[in-house]
C-alpha cells in the first residue's frame, strides 16, 4: 500500500513539474518521470497501461485529490441504508464522485436518490477519510471521502437503474461490503458517532 502511495506521489510531482516547467529540457524529463509512474501504477494496481493513459486527462493545473461523497442514512431502528453495486455485486452506503457545479451536500442527496429512490436532506458532516490512510483496495488515484449524515424526507425505497438493490441493514449484520467504497471500520465508526450523538467531525 505504501508503495502505491509513493508512486501516486511521484506522478503528482511529475505533473506539477509539467505545469510549471519553463523549457523543453525539463518538460521532457517530467514527461518521462510521469510515464514511469504510470507504468508502475499499472503494475501495482493491476490495470492495463492503456486504461490508465485513457483515464487521466492531460494536466494543465496543479494536481489535486478526487472527491467521493457518501451519505449515512439511518431508520427508526438505527439500521443503515445501503445500495448494492452492479460493478462488484457488493454493498455500500450511497454515494459517488462529487460533481462539478454542485456543493457536496447536493451531490450526496442526488446520489442517495438515484441509488435508493429516497429523498433526503443533510443533517451534518461526519467525517473526511483520506483513503490512503485506510485499508481500501489499491487504486490508481488519490481520493478524499466526505461522509454526511442524512435523513429521509420522502420517496420510496427502490434501487436505481445502475444498482442491484437497496435495503436497510443492522450494523451488526452487514452484507458483504464493496471495500473500494466503504470499510466496515468506517461504517461502524460513523454509526457510533450518530447513535451516541458524538458531535465531533472525524478527519483523515
Amino acid at each position: 500500500m505504501k508503495q502505491l502511495d509513493k508512486i501516486k506521489r511521484i506522478k503528482a510531482l511529475a505533473e506539477t513539474g509539467l505545469v510549471y516547467a519553463e523549457d523543453d529540457y525539463n518538460r521532457e524529463r517530467y514527461e518521462e518521470l510521469k510515464q514511469i509512474a504510470l507504468e508502475l501504477l499499472a503494475s501495482v494496481a493491476d490495470r492495463p497501461l492503456s486504461v490508465l493513459n485513457d483515464f487521466y486527462m492531460p494536466v494543465t493545473d496543479y494536481p489535486t485529490p478526487k472527491v467521493d461523497v457518501r451519505g449515512l442514512v439511518l431508520n427508526e431502528k438505527n439500521q443503515v441504508l445501503m445500495a448494492k453495486e452492479s460493478i462488484d455485486g457488493k454493498w455500500t452506503i450511497p454515494g459517488g464522485w462529487a460533481e462539478v457545479g454542485y456543493p457536496p451536500s447536493t451531490c450526496v442527496t442526488k446520489e442517495i436518490e438515484e441509488e435508493t429512490g429516497l429523498n433526503t436532506s443533510v443533517v451534518r458532516f461526519l467525517a473526511v477519510y483520506d483513503k490512503q490512510s485506510h485499508p481500501h483496495p489499491p487504486q490508481p488515484f488519490y481520493v478524499y471521502k466526505l461522509c454526511f449524515l442524512c435523513q429521509v424526507t420522502g420517496g420510496e425505497l427502490n434501487h436505481g437503474f445502475d444498482m442491484q438493490g437497496a435495503a436497510f441493514f443492522d450494523i451488526d449484520s452487514l452484507p458483504e461490503l464493496s471495500k473500494d467504497r466503504i470499510l466496515e471500520s468506517q461504517l461502524k465508526q460513523l454509526h457510533t458517532m450518530v447513535v451516541e450523538n458524538r458531535t465531533y467531525v472525524h478527519f483523515d
